[in-house]
C-alpha cells in the first residue's frame, strides 16, 4: 500500500499529476473536491467560493477538517488498490493527519514551478492570473494557500519534482513515481 500526496502552489501541475494517475488507474482523490461539495451543500457556486469555504472549514473544523474528510474515500479506494495518488494537500497539518494515519506508506511530493510558468499556465487554462476581472489574483491565490501552511508542507515533502520542462518530460518523472516508486525519482527529478 501507498500514498502519494501532491503538494503545490497553484499552476504547478498537481492536476496534471493527477491525470497521470488517472491514465495508469491509479485512483486519485482529490482534496478539492470536499471543499466544492461543501460549497454546493451551503448553496454557494464553487468556482467563486472555492477559496472562501476551503477557509471557513478550516476555521469552523480545525486545520485539517479537509483532510479529516479526505480519509474515508482515500481508506476506501485502497481496499482495491495498492496505490493511491492525493491531490491537494494544502497544510503541514494535512500532512500530519495523513502520516498518521499511513505511516510510512505515505510519501509526500512536492511540485514545484516558478511564479511566471505557473501563471502563464493559469492563463492557458483560461484560469485569470490577475484580478483584473473582478478574480482572485495568483499572488493573492499563493498568499491564500501558503497562509494554510503549504509552504511547510512542501518543505517536508520526500521529494520534489521541477515542472519546469515540457508537459512530455514532467508526465515521464510523474509516470517513474508511479509505477517505480519514489526511490526510482533519485536520478530522474
Amino acid at each position: 500500500m501507498t500514498v502519494i500526496g501532491i503538494v503545490g502552489l497553484p499552476g504547478s501541475g498537481k492536476s496534471e499529476a493527477a491525470a497521470v494517475a488517472a491514465d495508469l488507474d491509479i485512483p486519485v482523490v482529490t482534496m478539492g473536491d470536499v471543499i466544492r461539495a461543501e460549497c454546493r451543500d451551503r448553496g454557494l457556486d464553487p468556482a467563486t467560493h472555492h477559496g472562501e469555504v476551503a477557509t471557513a472549514l478550516r476555521e469552523e473544523n480545525g486545520p485539517g477538517a479537509i483532510a479529516e474528510r479526505s480519509l474515508p474515500v482515500i481508506e476506501s479506494e485502497l481496499e482495491t488498490a495498492e496505490t493511491v495518488l492525493v491531490d491537494g494537500i494544502r497544510s503541514d497539518t494535512e500532512v500530519d493527519r495523513f502520516e498518521d494515519a499511513f505511516g510510512a506508506d505515505f510519501v509526500l511530493v512536492s511540485i514545484e514551478a516558478p511564479f511566471e510558468e505557473r501563471a502563464e499556465r493559469l492563463d492557458l487554462r483560461g484560469r485569470d492570473a490577475s484580478a483584473e476581472d473582478g478574480g482572485e489574483s495568483l499572488e493573492d491565490r499563493d498568499e491564500r494557500e501558503l497562509g494554510f501552511g503549504m509552504g511547510e508542507a512542501m518543505e517536508r515533502a520526500d521529494l520534489t519534482i521541477e515542472n519546469t520542462d515540457s508537459l512530455a518530460a514532467f508526465h515521464d518523472r510523474v509516470r517513474t513515481l508511479l509505477t517505480e516508486g519514489p526511490t526510482a525519482m533519485t536520478d530522474n527529478q
